[in-house]
């Protein structure tokens, strides 16, 4: 799925109006972080495959969830394992190629492309669930369409160009993963279990596929970087739940593109990632299509 776990807004409590001013902030702290976990990604790329960067990065949410959640007797069993896993599955598949566009790209570049998946759960939304196609949305997708497009076309040549359309892909597939968590959310199923059903499931999947492809060995070395996407990871997600919950839900969907804003600055910081100016145009493109779509 994607590189953070977005509530469907709908599902969360309206929070009291003092503590909304906090949401924001919680947001920053979230986008910031998300953007950090890029940064890991890139860096742990060099010594780890993606599918084990994918592994390390959903053990420690499972562990991070599971724990507290067994020392507050929360229930672990759901009515609703279906579609868990099928939420599961496609969540896995979203960050597997989004890990593995990340540690091919710019790091402003992947993470744009992965921010499409606001446009692909409002396609998604009108052929799966019926769901009237308005000219607000019409608007969003051509929108997100240009600038796909464009960021594609003058920013990618040669071989990226098919990391390009992996890093789409996860969006696509992101926005699939979406659609779930709405059906999960409007069942009634804590965002929590949410969350740990789809660690858990990527944990196992992971564990599987990397005892297929081989283990990387563990050194003092390269810890480092899987230590930073799950920790960044993990905590990024503590911090959008609680800017979602205490703060305004429009607010903190807009605001959540900051990670492309950071990750841009990162990626020029460490790595001397310049886009041309049609690359950034495209990145406004698919920020403003998403956040439209957000509003639909």
């Amino acid at each position: 799925m994607s590189i953070n776990y977005r509530p469907d807004t709908a599902i969360l409590a309206k929070s009291p109006a003092p503590r909304r001013g906090l949401g924001s902030a919680w947001m920053i702290v979230a986008t910031l972080l998300f953007a950090l976990m890029g940064v890991f990604v890139k860096q742990g790329a060099q010594s780890f495959t993606p599918v084990e960067l994918v592994f390390w990065r959903t053990l420690f949410g499972v562990l991070m969830l599971g724990i507290p959640a067994s020392l507050r007797g929360q229930r672990f069993v759901t009515p609703h394992l279906r579609i868990h896993l099928a939420r599961g599955c496609a969540g896995y598949v979203a960050l597997l190629l989004i890990f593995y566009a990340m540690a091919h790209l710019p790091l402003a570049t992947a993470t744009t492309l992965n921010n499409t998946s606001p446009m692909f759960l409002a396609l998604l939304s009108v052929l799966w669930l019926k769901e009237r196609f308005s000219g607000r949305m019409a608007a969003a997708l051509a929108l997100g369409f240009v600038g796909v497009t464009l960021l594609l076309r003058p920013t990618l040549g040669g071989d990226l160009w098919f990391y390009g359309l992996v890093g789409l892909a996860s969006g696509a597939v992101s926005g699939l993963a979406y659609l779930h968590v709405r059906e999960l959310g409007q069942l009634g199923e804590p965002e929590w279990r949410i969350v740990f059903y789809f660690a858990l499931l990527s944990t196992v999947l992971g564990a599987a596929l990397v005892t297929i492809t081989g283990w990387h060995a563990l050194t003092l070395h390269n810890i480092g970087p899987l230590v930073g996407i799950g920790l960044t990871a993990t905590f990024g997600q503590l911090a959008m739940t609680r800017a979602y919950k205490v703060g305004r839900k429009l607010v903190a969907a807009n605001l959540s593109y900051l990670t492309v804003v950071f990750s841009s600055l990162l990626g020029a910081l460490l790595w001397g990632d310049k886009l041309p100016l049609d690359g950034y145009v495209a990145i406004a493109a698919i920020v403003c299509s998403g956040i439209v779509a957000s509003r639909r």
